[in-house]
C-alpha cells in the first residue's frame, strides 16, 4: 500500500484522540500523528497542515465538523489569541482527566514503571482568578498606545489585555490603569530588537490570604524619570498596594526579572498567610503560584509523612522556605538548602519572624551540599526546577539512603526520569504520587512522589545518624 505523502497547507480530517504534554490536541491520519491546537479529545475537525515531518505533523484548526462533549466556550474573549492560556475550550473536569494521565503515562515511559500508583489530580478551589502573581511585557501599539498583555500563540504579537480571567480579579483595576499612568509619564517602552527604552515588564503580586499587592517595573536602567512622584500616587489610588519597585534588567536576554530589585515607595514586601504562618514576599521571590493549592498539597505531604516529632529532615532547593517552615512544626530538626542566597535571607527571616528555631539554612547547590551534611535525615524533600535534580543529587540519595523521599515536581517528565534513577534496583518504591492542579486552563501539573526505601536497606544506614 502506497503512503499519501502530505503537504504543507493541505485540509485533512482528524479526530481528536488524546492530548500531548504541551497542551495541544493529537489525532491520527493516514497512519501518522498530527498536533492541533485549540481542540479536545473528541472533536472531529479540518485541519490544514502547516508543518509536516515524516511520521508527523502540525496542524492549524481550520473547521470543527463535530465538537467534543468536553468542550465549552472560554471565558475569555482572546483566549482563541492569547498565548497566556491553552485550555479554557476544554471543560475543567475532564482538565484533571487530562492531567493525571499525563503524569500516569510520563512515569510509565520515561520512568519504566508499570501502573504507578498516581492518584486523581488534586483539584483547585477555582478554576479562574487564582494567580496571584501575573507578569506582562509591555508594548506599542500602531497608533502609540501602551499595551500589556501575553503574546499570541505561536507569534511574538502582544495581544492587549486589561483583565485576565485566571489573575486574581483585585489585580485587574491595576492592569488597565498603569498603562495609562506610563502612558501620560512619556516612558518609553522597551524594544527588544533595538535594545532600546525603558520599561520591559510590568509584574504585579498579591497576597490571596492578605490582599496586600505590589507593583514592580522591569527597567533597563534604573533613570526613570518622575516614578517617585508616579510611585506614591499609586500607594494612594490603591490601599491595598502596600509597595512600588523597579527591578533592573539591562541584559538582551529572554529573562524576564534582573539581578537586583529596589522599592520606590512603600516597602519591599508582602505579608501572605500560608500554612499557618506568616511569609513576607518579594517581588522577584519564588513563591507557589496558586497559593490554596499549595497549602491543599502541604497537607497531603503532611498526612502522607505522619510525623512523629524525632525525625532529621533536610528540604532540599528550600526557596523561602515556603515547605521547610510548616514541617518544622511535626520534626526535631529540619535543614534546607537553596542555591540563591537572597532566598535563604528571606527564609531566615521567615522562621525568625514565626518564632521557629529547630531549622537552619545553608546556601549552595544542592549537589555539592548534600554529601557534606555528616549525617543521614530520615526524610528528605526535593523540589528542584523544571529540569529536575542534578544527578550528583541523585548519586548522594542513594548513598545516604534516607528512609523517605518526597518528590515534588513542575515537569513530570524529570519526575519520571529521576524517579527511575532513585528506584533503581529496587532501592526505594513509590507508594504515592499525587498530582495537583497549580495551573489550571494551562497544561502544566505538578505532582508530589512519596518514596520509602526498600525493607532490605533500612538497617544499612542507622550506625551514620548523628545531630544535623
Amino acid at each position: 500500500m502506497t503512503k499519501i505523502i502530505w503537504q504543507q497547507g493541505e485540509l485533512i480530517e482528524v479526530t481528536i484522540a488524546n492530548l500531548s504534554d504541551t497542551g495541544d490536541g493529537v489525532g491520527r491520519a493516514d497512519e501518522r500523528v498530527v498536533f492541533v491546537p485549540d481542540t479536545v479529545p473528541g472533536d472531529r475537525a479540518i485541519v490544514r497542515l502547516v508543518h509536516v515531518k515524516p511520521k508527523y505533523g502540525h496542524g492549524k484548526l481550520q473547521q470543527l465538523l463535530e465538537p467534543s462533549p468536553h468542550r465549552i466556550r472560554p471565558s475569555c474573549i482572546v483566549a482563541d489569541k492569547c498565548g497566556g492560556c491553552q485550555w479554557q475550550h476544554i471543560s475543567y473536569d475532564y482538565q484533571l482527566v487530562a492531567k493525571q494521565n499525563q503524569v500516569i503515562q510520563a512515569i510509565e515511559r520515561i520512568g519504566g514503571f508499570v501502573q504507578p500508583p498516581v492518584d486523581p489530580v488534586l483539584a483547585a478551589p477555582s478554576a479562574l482568578g487564582y494567580r496571584n502573581k501575573s507578569t506582562y511585557p509591555l508594548g506599542t501599539s500602531a497608533t502609540g498606545q501602551v499595551q500589556a498583555g501575553y503574546y499570541q500563540k505561536g507569534s511574538h504579537q502582544l495581544i492587549n489585555l486589561n483583565q485576565c480571567p485566571v489573575q486574581d480579579a483585585r489585580l485587574n483595576p491595576l492592569l488597565a490603569e498603569v498603562k495609562q499612568d506610563i502612558q501620560q509619564r512619556g516612558w518609553q517602552i522597551y524594544d527588544e530588537q533595538r535594545h532600546q527604552g525603558k520599561i520591559r515588564h510590568l509584574s504585579l503580586r498579591i497576597g490571596r490570604h492578605t490582599g496586600e499587592m505590589l507593583l514592580t517595573l522591569v527597567v533597563k536602567d534604573w533613570n526613570l524619570s518622575g516614578i517617585e512622584t508616579q510611585a506614591q500616587e499609586w500607594l494612594k489610588r490603591y490601599p491595598q498596594l502596600v509597595g512600588v519597585s523597579l527591578n533592573r534588567n539591562g541584559d538582551r536576554t529572554n529573562a524576564i526579572f534582573g539581578l537586583e530589585t529596589r522599592c520606590i515607595a512603600g516597602v519591599p514586601h508582602l505579608r501572605e498567610n500560608f500554612a499557618g504562618l506568616e511569609f513576607q514576599v518579594r517581588p522577584d521571590t519564588f513563591f507557589q503560584v496558586y497559593t490554596e493549592t499549595a497549602e491543599a498539597l502541604l497537607q497531603v505531604i503532611q498526612s502522607e509523612l505522619n510525623l512523629q516529632g524525632h525525625e532529621l529532615l533536610v528540604d532540599a532547593y528550600c526557596g523561602i522556605g515556603t515547605l521547610t517552615l510548616p514541617l518544622t512544626k511535626k520534626v526535631r530538626i529540619a535543614t534546607g538548602l537553596e542555591v540563591q542566597s537572597a532566598a535563604v535571607e528571606q527564609a531566615i527571616l521567615n522562621a525568625h519572624h514565626n518564632g521557629i528555631d529547630n531549622v537552619t539554612f545553608q546556601v549552595g547547590a544542592v549537589e555539592k551540599l548534600l554529601p557534606k551534611m555528616g549525617t543521614i535525615p530520615e526524610v528528605v524533600i526535593l523540589d528542584p526546577p523544571r529540569k529536575g535534580c542534578d544527578r550528583a543529587v541523585i548519586d548522594t540519595l542513594r548513598q545516604l539512603k534516607p528512609s523517605r523521599i518526597v518528590y515534588v515536581s513542575c515537569k513530570v517528565a524529570t519526575l519520571a526520569r529521576d524517579l527511575k534513577l532513585l528506584c533503581q534496583d529496587g532501592l526505594y518504591t513509590i507508594t504515592r504520587v499525587q498530582p495537583a492542579d497549580f495551573f489550571p486552563q494551562t497544561a502544566h501539573v505538578e505532582a508530589a512522589a512519596f518514596l520509602v526505601l526498600s525493607d532490605l536497606d533500612q538497617g544499612s544506614n542507622s550506625f551514620k545518624k548523628t545531630e544535623i
